[in-house]
């Protein structure tokens, strides 16, 4: 995890949207552990009390469960489940400003999908 910090949101939000892509990326697999409270405290020079919250907060959204004596472990179906939510995000609020943004610039919409397509046929050969 990078130690910079976005002074346009809470802490303890960019830390739980870390923690998202590590479980999106398969860095944090479903059933892991995730650092300890005061581990990651000390390893990012946070209050404690910032990490507890970005893990309620994960908690809270059905993510990460709490094991009583053993910490905070990736919940089954935990994956899926941002998959889903990511991708409604995605199309919901992300594309359209995507798209809009496209259209500004006088870029084609077929154009920039099909270079994307070649770039991906590229990373694939």
């Amino acid at each position: 995890m990078s130690t910079q910090w976005n002074d346009s949101q809470p802490i303890y939000w960019q830390l739980k949207e870390r923690t998202i892509a590590m479980i999106l990326d398969g860095t944090l697999a479903e059933g892991d552990a995730l650092p300890s409270v005061r581990t990651v405290a000390s390893d990012f020079q946070l209050n404690p009390i910032t990490v507890s919250k970005s893990y309620q907060a994960l908690v809270d959204d059905g993510l990460v469960e709490k094991r009583r004596g053993l910490g905070m472990f990736v919940k089954q179906g935990a994956r899926a489940q941002l998959i889903r939510s990511e991708r409604e995000k995605f199309v919901s609020e992300e594309w359209p400003a995507t798209v809009s943004r496209a259209r500004q610039l006088g870029l084609d919409l077929d154009e920039l999908v099909q270079s994307v397509t070649d770039e991906q046929e590229s990373e694939e050969a």
